[in-house]
């Protein structure tokens, strides 16, 4: 973790030490070069962010680092980076730490993002209770059989990574920080995934719901260029856009619905369900800044809650910030 850190450390210093005998380039909010860190799970909305944020400011470059959460912070902290995407406010030590070096740090929520279960086609299972997938987690449930008639045989559960936040989110939300059971692997990216699952009839996959909306090789499934975010991005595009998403998953899995554990409906998580809180696996996504008004950071991070941000946001599956889920809590 702090090798990656450092290396993107030392890479604009570099940058650094390369512009000094050259004219800088005016650095303003839409100009300028800067670099963010962002959790992993995030990468598919935020590449679409910086796409249209530089196609619409040429002079600015923002160079993203995907990176769990803990990284993210910790780059933060140590002043590696002005800007963050992460699943979570600062906790109050970390707000204090940065007034005690009078750094003034700014946190507002851009999107609600959810968590979702993807089984193998061929896997008769259709939804699950949070319980009957915390007893999964926690390696109570080891078989199929355990939960339906099923002849799948052994349950394999797969993460992204071991240190992501969806692990975390699952950990602290699902299982009620009990440990995994030895059913539970890590894979090295959200690609590895979703091939797990395409390859294993007894495998289940948790995975942030944009990823669903994508084809494997990260791109947009629905393949909206750039110019039409920006120029034509209406909101009867937008309309479409979320027809799409709200009604079309990768069609190389299958999405388990899931149900609450006094509920006997089970949901999936479209946007409408995420909204209405009947999908329960959901999580605020933040933007956390300690640069100054007028700084590339800032203008980037002011961006994100902006109109036409906000719409690409609609349009990936999740709900912008402007739309807050119902409070409900897990059972």
């Amino acid at each position: 973790m702090k090798f990656r850190i450092a290396i993107a450390t030392l890479f604009f210093a570099g940058l650094a030490l390369c512009s000094c005998n050259r004219q800088k380039p005016t650095d303003t909010s839409t100009s300028g070069m800067t670099s963010l860190m962002c959790d992993e799970s995030f990468e598919n909305i935020i590449s679409q962010e910086i796409d249209v944020f530089e196609y619409t400011y040429p002079k600015a470059s923002i160079i993203p680092f995907y990176v769990n959460e803990n990284e993210a912070i910790d780059s933060l902290i140590s002043f590696g980076t002005k800007l963050i995407i992460v699943p979570h406010e600062l906790s109050q030590d970390k707000i204090e730490y940065f007034k005690s070096r009078k750094r003034n740090v700014r946190t507002m929520r851009i999107a609600v993002d959810a968590i979702a279960i993807i089984a193998n086609k061929n896997n008769p299972i259709d939804e699950l209770s949070v319980d009957e997938l915390k007893n999964i987690l926690i390696g109570k449930y080891t078989n199929w059989n355990d939960i339906s008639p099923n002849k799948t045989g052994k349950i394999s559960v797969v993460f992204d990574h071991q240190g992501s936040s969806t692990v975390k989110y699952m950990r602290d939300s699902v299982t009620n920080g009990q440990n995994f059971g030895q059913n539970v692997f890590a894979q090295k990216s959200n690609k590895q995934v979703f091939e797990v699952v395409k390859e294993r009839k007894n495998a289940i996959g948790i995975i942030g719901v944009t990823w669903l909306s994508t084809d494997l090789d990260g791109s947009v499934a629905n393949g909206v260029k750039i110019e039409d975010k920006v120029k034509e991005l209406n909101q009867d595009q937008v309309n479409e856009l979320q027809s799409e998403s709200n009604n079309t998953f990768s069609k190389e899995i299958k999405v388990i619905s899931i149900r609450r554990n006094d509920n006997p409906i089970a949901y999936k998580p479209y946007q409408y369900n995420i909204y209405t809180g009947d999908y329960p696996f959901y999580r605020s996504i933040y933007a956390i800044t300690t640069s100054v008004n007028g700084s590339l950071p800032h203008g980037f991070y002011s961006f994100l809650t902006g109109v036409i941000s906000q719409r690409i946001i609609l349009g990936t599956g999740i709900l912008p910030s402007v739309i807050p889920p119902r409070n409900v809590t897990l059972e």
